[in-house]
């Protein structure tokens, strides 16, 4: 009877001390919901363009700045990795070489023979901006910053913001793009490539006359590719930031942590899109057309 008294008093006490463990993890997350309402409203401050940074009297982006960082640690990590390569490779440069083989085996089943002249590119594109991305996510990014005056109003300006959130950045990486798209062309296909551009002759008089105008439509599709490429990058992670800005606000440290989750999942989807359409314009540009060979 004792033992079977001691059994019930313990689990007793068990329940107690659940019940008072979810009584505090609940009042600790109304406190931080609590907090984030009390956080000042001047703090919520939401900027299209890029914050610029006065240093030494030099108007510096907070993106650049970012960006800076990114390159810096993706030279940091190749430089460590391959610093000492093995045979049998172990540590950072067995962790890098698993990342960049799976990569390359992805890249390969789309670009086949071709993947050793594409793959360099097209992995500078995925890494470089899936760690862009994902920098927006660490501490210190859009909470780090100085109070500037704007129009005789005091604002807070983050020191870090993510690159990808900045249309110049998203516009530089699309030029490039397209631009590449244009020089595997011609490596591939030689000055013929050029032909689909400026379109002349054909068959009947009416493709003779409608030739210039489809390869005016060829020259404005390539500038499209820069808007529409700069602009799905752009405004994804852009939405994202403001969306884990918004619910920072509403209510810190609990609100956003979902949000987070779901942007890095966001983060890796619009880097690999970019990569991948960008390795399939090379692929569509190195290919011979069949309504060119007669030109």
């Amino acid at each position: 009877m004792a033992e079977v008294a001691e059994e019930r008093g313990g689990g007793m006490f068990q329940s107690r001390t659940r019940k008072l463990g979810c009584l505090g993890i609940g009042l600790v997350v109304l406190a931080l919901v609590v907090v984030g309402f009390m956080a000042p409203a001047n703090l919520l401050h939401i900027s299209l363009a890029a914050e610029t940074l006065h240093v030494f009297g030099l108007g510096i982006p907070n993106t650049l700045l970012a960006t800076w960082l990114t390159m810096l640690i993706l030279i940091t990590i190749s430089f460590f990795a391959t610093r000492d390569m093995e045979m049998v490779p172990s540590g950072l440069q067995n962790a890098v070489e698993a990342v960049v083989e799976l990569f390359y085996d992805f890249v390969e089943s789309v670009a086949g023979d071709r993947t050793r002249s594409l793959f360099p590119l097209v992995a500078t594109f995925f890494f470089f901006i899936i760690l862009s991305n994902w920098m927006g996510l660490m501490p210190g990014f859009n909470t780090i910053g100085v109070w500037e005056e704007h129009h005789g109003e005091a604002v807070f300006v983050p020191l870090l913001r993510s690159a990808s959130t900045d249309l110049n950045f998203t516009i530089a990486l699309s030029i490039v793009s397209v631009a590449a798209a244009q020089y595997f062309g011609l490596k591939s296909l030689g000055l013929p490539y050029l032909g689909k551009f400026f379109r002349y002759g054909g068959g009947t008089p009416a493709e003779k006359a409608v030739s210039p105008f489809v390869g005016i439509l060829e020259l404005l599709s390539e500038l499209i590719k820069i808007l529409s490429f700069s602009f799905r990058l752009f405004g994804n992670m852009f939405a994202g930031e403001v969306l884990l800005i918004v619910m920072g606000f509403l209510g810190a440290f609990i609100l956003p942590v979902p949000f987070m989750l779901l942007e890095i999942f966001v983060g890796f989807v619009q880097a690999l899109i970019f990569a991948m359409l960008s390795l399939v314009f090379f692929m569509m540009a190195t290919v011979h057309h069949g309504g060119d060979e007669g030109h």
